[in-house]
Parts: structure tokens; sequence; C-alpha cells
């Protein structure tokens, strides 16, 4: 940890000492990030009710960004209480006011421009690998006249298969479960379109990609579709989205299932199946800043031979208060048949144990300098 602490000061000084040719980029370079600690109360977790909870350092984030004429950057890492991972690291090429091109670790674009949830929590999709990804390629973004047309193509993921500590889920290469899986992102290609009608922007996302198996050395393919909408009414949004997507690994042990990793974790997800959201949020202005109400509905319906596959389901209600240089979310998830928020059914979409709901409660402070 200390190596990477000494990297990542070494090259903020790098950005800072002004080399020759540099200049321009110095006097337009901002350097930021943010501190956040998280309490969570795990209603089926027996150690964290005789508690009342667990209160931790949860992340410090450090941000770079800058430009010199046409040229930019931006970049971002984490390290969090148990691992710590680049974010976002790309440069920028404005070919004209209409026309930006992204190289490097940048946002996949596909689904709702920015984020399909208000929680930190994050949307269903995000659990797939369809919400807030970044994989290393090239994107263009065209934007005119209240549309915008973002092309990508992404080589590969930010790190490789058998690597569980990243920010977003990708297809994991190892044994979860007790199933061996050989699977590594390849290839990918994004097209998503977006037109704003006043405050409501409607679109339609696409994405195609390459699965390849390291053991067999033969190629699958995965692809998804996506139609969303994000709209505001004077204090009010509403977020919508449908997608459909399939993962058809090359000589897959189990063709209803494949493996994902994130956030230093691995499980598994249904092959094949369709997510729904609807959030609703209300923002109510403050004397220190505002308050957002919210509630994230996800529901993942698998889609696969398997028949005694389950759906999945997450809902998030809480609020967002911002106040200065601080946003604090405070969240009341309930879960069921899903990953990271039921006692028995850590997986997405597949057979359930049980069939309840479980609950918990996740609260997150941040600092933002």
């Amino acid at each position: 940890m200390m190596k990477k602490l000494n990297a990542i000061a070494t090259s903020l000084l790098v950005a800072l000492a002004a080399p020759a040719g540099a200049a321009e980029i110095n006097e337009n370079l901002n350097i930021g990030g943010s501190v956040r600690v998280n309490y969570s109360y795990i209603d089926y977790n027996e150690a964290s009710t005789d508690k009342l909870g667990d209160i931790a350092f949860d992340t410090l984030s450090l941000t770079a960004s800058g430009n010199s004429g046409n040229w930019g950057f931006a970049s971002e890492y984490r390290l969090n209480n148990n691992t710590d991972y680049l974010i976002l690291g790309y440069a920028t090429y404005d070919v004209s006011p209409e026309l930006l091109v992204q190289v490097g670790v940048t946002h996949v674009p596909f689904g709702n421009h920015g984020y399909i949830s208000n929680s930190w929590w994050m949307g269903l999709p995000y659990y797939l690998g369809f919400e807030d990804d970044r994989d290393v390629g090239v994107k263009v973004i065209y934007s005119v006249n209240g549309s915008q047309t973002d092309i990508a193509f992404f080589k590969s993921p930010e790190y490789g298969a058998s690597e569980n500590a990243r920010y977003a889920a990708d297809l994991y290469t190892g044994t979860v479960n007790g199933t061996q899986y050989s699977n590594e992102e390849t290839n990918q290609f994004n097209l998503r379109h977006t037109q704003t009608f006043g405050a409501v922007t409607v679109g339609a996302s696409g994405q195609y990609g390459q699965i390849y198996n390291s053991s067999t050395g033969n190629t699958g393919d995965r692809f998804a579709v996506a139609a969303h909408l994000d709209g505001s009414f004077g204090s009010w949004n509403v977020q919508m989205q449908a997608m459909h997507y399939e993962f058809d690994a090359a000589d897959s042990a189990d063709k209803n299932k494949i493996a994902v990793s994130v956030v230093g974790w691995q499980y598994e997800v249904a092959s094949k199946g369709q997510i729904y959201n609807f959030n609703l949020a209300k923002t109510v202005a403050t004397d220190f800043g505002s308050i957002k109400f919210y509630n994230d509905f996800g529901l993942l319906t698998p889609d696969v031979e398997d028949e005694s596959y389950d759906n999945s389901f997450q809902n998030v209600t809480g609020m967002a208060i911002a106040a200065g240089p601080t946003y604090t979310m405070l969240d009341f998830i309930a879960g069921k048949n899903m990953t990271f928020s039921t006692a028995n059914n850590d997986h997405v979409g597949l057979p359930e144990l049980g069939d309840d709901w479980d609950y918990r409660v996740n609260i997150n402070f941040g600092y933002y300098f």
C-alpha cells in the first residue's frame, strides 16, 4: 500500500512540476478528491445487529484534470478500506465544439447518462457491468442541438479478468461456488444516442463484444440493448430504463450462468435476461444546501433454459444531503435474491434460496475538496 501511495504522490507532483511545454496545462490543472466514511447496519447479520452496525473509513479519492488548447486529460484513483483501483485515466482532444475524442480508461456509453440510480448503492445494472462501467479504449462524442451520439471501441477492461479489485463489474476468471470460469472481455463496441426535449432526455444504447476463453482459446460473444429516459419536472426527477442482455461464453461449464467481479468480490449472474429500472426523486432546497429524497427500484428477470432461475429485486429508499463541501447519502436497501443485499443469495438471477426480502441500512458521508 505504501508503494502505491508513493506512486500516486509522485504522479501528482509530476503534474504540478511544470516541465517544458506544459505551462498551459498547469495553468488549467485541477486537483481534488474526497474522503468518505461509511456506516452499515445489516439486518440479517448477527454481529452487525449485536453491535448496532459498524462505521469505518470508506474511500480516499484523488482526482486530477487539465487542458492545454484542444488537448486535455482526466484521472481518478481511489483507495478503499480493503483495496484500491484506478477509476478513470484518459486523454481528450476537442476536434470541434461539437466533437470530442477520449482515449484511455473512460466511461462506457451504455444506458442512462450518468447513472440509473440516485443512491450510493447504485442500481441493479451496476452489478452486471451495465451502469457506470469503465474500460480501456477510444470514445467519440458528438453533441449538437440537444442530441448526443457516443461511439466507442474498448479493447479490454481496466484490469485483468482474474482481478476482483475493480470499481465496475466485468467478467471474471476464477472459481466461484465450485465452477471454474475462464472468461475475458475483449473487442467491445458501444453506440448510444440521446435526444433532449426541454428537461427530458430519451435515448437508446447498444453494446456488442467478444468473450475469450483463456483455457481453450475459443471465443464467444455478448450483447446488450437498452431504452432509457431521464426527465425533470420542477423539483421532481424520473428515470426509467429497460434492457436486454446476453452472455454466450464459449466452452461454458453451464450456459445458464457466468461470473463477474467488482469491489473485491466475485459472484455469478444469469447469463441472459432483462433488467427494468424505475426511479423517482424530489429535491428540496434548504438554507444549508439541498436534500434529495428518492426511491430506486430494479428488477432482473432471467431468460435462460433452466426454469429454476428466479427474479432478482433491489429497492433503495433514501435521501442525499448536500451541505457545503459535504454530501451524505442515507439508504435503506431491500433485496430479494440479490447479491450484497440478501443473506443467502450471493448472486443475481440464479435459483433463490428461501423466499424472503432482506434489509440493510447504509449511510455514506463524504467531504469533497
